[in-house]
């Protein structure tokens, strides 16, 4: 059985491939930015949690309906989206050096929670045959860093592509002091949330190791 992943993130591939599952990457070109405007001018601000599974379901059902390797979709198709949230602002990726310095300043020492979406449609025999999603959160403490060192890992440009402006399983590890919850859901998808999404899809998890014998 394939898993389709609707992003190209090499954190989230490495992820699942940790857990026994080698994705099928498909870029799902989702314009967050417009797409989370568009939903707010509608329907008002979003909840952290709303707002992770909305751009999770987008990317996810972006990917619909094309083919991939010259056949069309058929196993389970997953997106995911991650956001951060310190002192009621939510943050996603910074981008921009300066933007991933300031926020370090202002989380430094402290602790915010990382807000993990999980979209997962089952497209078995190359049809919708249902869609299953929830959000996971865990909190963060961070280490308290000097400026020297603030400056150097935003010089490594790590930082800039991810949520929070850090990572707990590369050069940012070393910062953070603990993680409450399910760790995996600081890297990019919550593993024991995606392994009962697909339960409730009618699988098990296990059907999806596809890395050698198990």
């Amino acid at each position: 059985m394939r898993l389709y992943l609707a992003s190209t993130s090499p954190a989230r591939r490495q992820l699942l491939r940790q857990a026994g599952i080698e994705p099928v990457l498909v870029a799902p070109g989702v314009d967050e930015e417009a797409a989370v405007a568009a939903h707010e001018a509608e329907h008002g601000a979003l909840a952290p949690q709303d707002l992770v599974q909305l751009l999770a379901r987008l990317k996810a059902e972006a990917i619909l309906g094309r083919e991939v390797d010259g056949a069309p979709i058929d196993g389970f198709v997953l997106g995911g989206d991650s956001a951060f949230l310190v002192d009621g602002v939510l943050y996603g990726k910074p981008h921009r050096p300066e933007v991933a310095r300031e926020r370090w300043l202002r989380q430094n020492g402290r602790s915010g929670v990382l807000w993990s979406g999980h979209w997962v449609i089952d497209h078995r025999g190359g049809r919708v045959r249902g869609a299953v999603g929830r959000a996971a959160s865990a909190v963060v403490e961070f280490a308290r860093l000097d400026e020297d060192e603030i400056d150097a890992y935003v010089a490594s440009g790590e930082p800039l592509a991810v949520a929070g402006a850090f990572t707990v399983d590369s050069l940012g590890g070393p910062f953070i002091r603990s993680v409450t919850g399910d760790p995996s859901t600081v890297v990019g998808f919550s593993l024991s949330t995606l392994r009962d999404l697909v339960r409730e899809a009618g699988a098990r998890w296990t059907d999806l190791w596809n890395l050698g014998e198990r």
